[in-house]
C-alpha cells in the first residue's frame, strides 16, 4: 500500500461513523459533511473519496438505502462509471434525477433547447424559475444541488451525428432521452460505433417502451424512424405518468448496466400501457 493509499485509510476510519444498515446490520458509514471534509484533507475528488470509502467498506451514508440492492463494490463501480444521454426533457430530467441520486459517477447530457410553459405538466426540471433557460444548464444546477460527488458537464446544444459521436466518447452507456423519431438514428449509430449499449425509450400518451439495445443490434425506436410523419407524442400526447413511469424504467436499466449486471432488456422491448396497466415485453 502506498503512502497516499495509507493516509487515505486513516483519514477515512478515522472519519466514518458505527451505524446500523436498513436491515439492522451493523456497517460503517460517512455523512456528507464527512466526505466533504476529505476531499478537502486528500485533495481528493468527492467521487474518489466515496469510492475510496467503499473500497475500504465504508458507505456513504447517502447510498444507504441503495443496499442491499446494490453491494458496496457495485455502488463505487457506479461511481466510478460515465453515463451520456442526449435529451433533457421529460425523459432526460427523470433520468437525471435517478441516475445523480443513484450515484452514477460521471453523467454527461445534451442539448440544446429551453423550458417553455407547456414543458410544466411532465418535465422534472421544469418550472417557474426555468422558463426560458437552457435545459442543459438547469440540469446542471439540480445535479450539483442533488448529488455533489455526481460529475455532470452541461452540453447546452442540439448534436449532429458527429458531436453525438464525441458526446459518447469513454461512456459505458449510451442513453436516448430523445423526443419524437427524427435524431435518434444517429444516436444509435453513434452508439453501435463506440461499440457500448443504448438504452432508449419513448413515450406517446400511456403507452412505454423501454428497450436495451446491445452493440451492433438494431434498435426498436429506430426501426420505427424509416417511416416518417407525425410523431405519436405528438397525437396522443405527452402526460406526466407516462413519462416519469419511462424514465423510472430506463434509469432502472441504465443502473443495472453500469453496477455491472445483465441487461434486462437486450434484444427485447418492454411495452407498458398505463392506461390499462398491461405490461408486455416483445422481442425483436
Amino acid at each position: 500500500m502506498s503512502d497516499t493509499d495509507a493516509a487515505a485509510s486513516r483519514a477515512i476510519a478515522a472519519a466514518a461513523h458505527e451505524a446500523a444498515f436498513p436491515d439492522g446490520r451493523p456497517g460503517r458509514f460517512l455523512t456528507a459533511a464527512a466526505v466533504a471534509a476529505l476531499g478537502r484533507e486528500l485533495s481528493l475528488p468527492l467521487r474518489q473519496v466515496e469510492i475510496a470509502a467503499l473500497e475500504r467498506g465504508v458507505c456513504p451514508l447517502r447510498y444507504a438505502r441503495n443496499l442491499h440492492a446494490f453491494s458496496l463494490a457495485e455502488q463505487a463501480r457506479l461511481l466510478a462509471s460515465c453515463a451520456a444521454m442526449v435529451g433533457l426533457g421529460g425523459l432526460g430530467g427523470g433520468l437525471l434525477e435517478n441516475l445523480v441520486r443513484a450515484g452514477v459517477g460521471v453523467v454527461r447530457a445534451a442539448d440544446g433547447d429551453v423550458f417553455e410553459e407547456t414543458n410544466c405538466n411532465r418535465q422534472l426540471l421544469s418550472d417557474g424559475a426555468a422558463l426560458g433557460r437552457q435545459k442543459a444548464i438547469v440540469a446542471a444546477a439540480r445535479a450539483a444541488a442533488v448529488n455533489p460527488s455526481v460529475e455532470f458537464t452541461a452540453w447546452p446544444r442540439f448534436l449532429d451525428a458527429a458531436g453525438m459521436a464525441a458526446l459518447l466518447d469513454g461512456a459505458d452507456v449510451a442513453v436516448d432521452a430523445l423526443g419524437g423519431l427524427v435524431d435518434r438514428p444517429a444516436l444509435a449509430a453513434a452508439a453501435r460505433a463506440r461499440g457500448i449499449p443504448l438504452v432508449t425509450g419513448a413515450v406517446a400518451g400511456y403507452t412505454v417502451i423501454v428497450a436495451t439495445v446491445a452493440p451492433g443490434a438494431a434498435s426498436p425506436v429506430e426501426l420505427l424512424a424509416g417511416g416518417g410523419g407525425t410523431a405519436a407524442e405528438d397525437v396522443l400526447g405527452c402526460p406526466s405518468p407516462g413519462v416519469m413511469a419511462a424514465a423510472a424504467l430506463m434509469g432502472a436499466e441504465v443502473v443495472r448496466l453500469l453496477a455491472g449486471r445483465a441487461p434486462a432488456l437486450a434484444g427485447k422491448a418492454l411495452v407498458a400501457d398505463l392506461e390499462t396497466m398491461r405490461f408486455d415485453t416483445v422481442t425483436f
